[in-house]
């Protein structure tokens, strides 16, 4: 019988933003952290959802598998839509066969925060409105300011 693995991730409240989640235990850089999960939708019945709400909330809950599909991270989600946003990220999300795979860019240490580029997508011209909606909190040194992709 294998010794019982302590889980690698915990969620608590964040310095960050609301809830973020932190290494319970050392996460080596390549390991696959966990998959973001929800309901797949269409982009347009994102846009129907969430198309008139300026709650930045509702905005960075919906992930991008392709042109078509998006996944909708308030809908029957795990831990993973806990993960906080930074411009200086230890984690990066991949989609891997149509799904969101969280995985580790560099060896994470216990207490540590986990966070990820959210690069979004802002389809419409960009203005001070535009970037304080989206505005970020991450306190790295190298913050661009924003949660949307960098131009």
């Amino acid at each position: 019988m294998g010794a019982i693995r302590k889980p690698m991730y915990e969620v608590r409240s964040s310095p960050i933003h609301g809830s973020g989640v932190f290494a319970v235990r050392r996460i080596r850089k390549g390991t696959r952290v966990i998959e973001y999960t929800g309901e797949r939708i269409s982009m347009e019945e994102g846009d129907r959802r969430y198309g008139d709400d300026n709650s930045v909330r509702s905005h960075v809950l919906l992930f991008g598998v392709d042109e078509h599909t998006v996944i909708d991270g308030g809908v029957n989600a795990n831990e993973a839509h806990f993960i906080n946003h930074s411009c200086d990220p230890n984690c990066e999300a991949e989609v891997i066969e149509g799904r969101i795979i969280i995985s580790v860019i560099r060896t994470i240490y216990e207490a540590e925060e986990l966070t990820y580029d959210y690069r979004l997508d802002y389809p419409y011209e960009r203005d001070a409105e535009s970037e304080q909606l989206y505005a970020c909190h991450c306190g790295s040194p190298r913050c661009r300011g924003t949660m949307l992709a960098a131009d």
